[in-house]
């Protein structure tokens, strides 16, 4: 099957085209669709090029492309409006109804999102960013009072990534901490986790999908065996319910479903 061309057209890094595009591309069959993302299309000329561009796309895949665009300069949307595409433009679709509510109008200024100067939410993120990665795997135990959350399980079931990505999206200090075969030999939580009990958060995953990932990383390894994987697994979900600490299962989500689902479930507020 040829797959539909899908374009996000932007003046500045194309992020938001690409969030929203892809929210509501996910409500029908992902495979029908082929990416592709032109950032910083900031003058006529680019536009041009672009149009060329997407026009032998087009023409190959014998269908129309869908275009999500966040373009502001009239200039440059008069260029991309001469495409034969479904084309949304997320920002006038929502700015228009806005400067009617506000009863003034929107600057339409290039990248104005993007502006750090002196933006404590851009500090707060760098600072969680870094906080994720100085924690990560276990490592500054020692500060862990420092941490707004802190993630255990086993290894390869996503900590390191939910991590990350509540530091980017919401400036959470979250640490994690992988949970070894001497943890479990001994059959209950390090005394140094438990002494921050209030902030652990579990994540588990299913045994068959957490041997497919390890073999990834390991192939044909004991890590990576799904003997191994289940009775890790089982072992961890079990230290985790002795100890009454809150845990989700993994398995079917994505990163961003996981950051969501320990923020609604610990309480914990953004910090920006």
């Amino acid at each position: 099957m040829v797959k539909r061309c899908v374009f996000f057209i932007s003046d500045g890094t194309g992020i938001t085209a690409e969030t929203l595009g892809h929210s509501l591309l996910t409500q029908f069959n992902r495979d029908q669709f082929s990416y592709k993302t032109f950032p910083y299309i900031d003058t006529v000329e680019k536009a041009q090029q672009i149009v060329k561009q997407i026009k032998q796309y087009a023409h190959q895949a014998e269908q129309r492309p869908l275009i999500f665009s966040t373009i502001v300069n009239e200039a440059v949307i008069q260029v991309l409006s001469a495409l034969d595409a479904f084309m949304i433009d997320c920002f006038s679709a929502f700015l228009t109804p806005l400067e009617q509510e506000l009863q003034q109008p929107s600057n339409h200024s290039i990248g104005q999102n993007r502006v750090i100067d002196a933006d404590p939410r851009y500090h707060q993120r760098i600072t969680a960013v870094h906080f994720a990665l100085d924690f990560d795997d276990g490592a500054k135990t020692y500060a862990y009072d420092q941490a707004d959350v802190i993630l255990i399980g086993v290894s390869r079931c996503g900590k390191t990534p939910t991590c990350l990505y509540l530091a980017l999206q919401y400036g959470i200090n979250a640490a994690n901490y992988p949970l070894t075969e001497e943890d479990l030999d001994n059959q209950r939580l390090p005394g140094l986790l438990m002494s921050h009990k209030d902030r652990l958060f579990g994540l588990t995953i299913d045994a068959e999908r957490l041997a497919a990932i390890r073999h990834e990383r390991r192939p044909d390894s004991r890590y990576a065996s799904i003997k191994q994987c289940r009775q890790e697994v089982n072992e961890v979900e079990a230290l985790m319910q002795e100890a009454h600490v809150p845990f989700i299962n993994t398995t079917q989500f994505s990163i961003e479903e996981i950051a969501t689902r320990v923020l609604s479930l610990t309480g914990i507020q953004r910090q920006f």
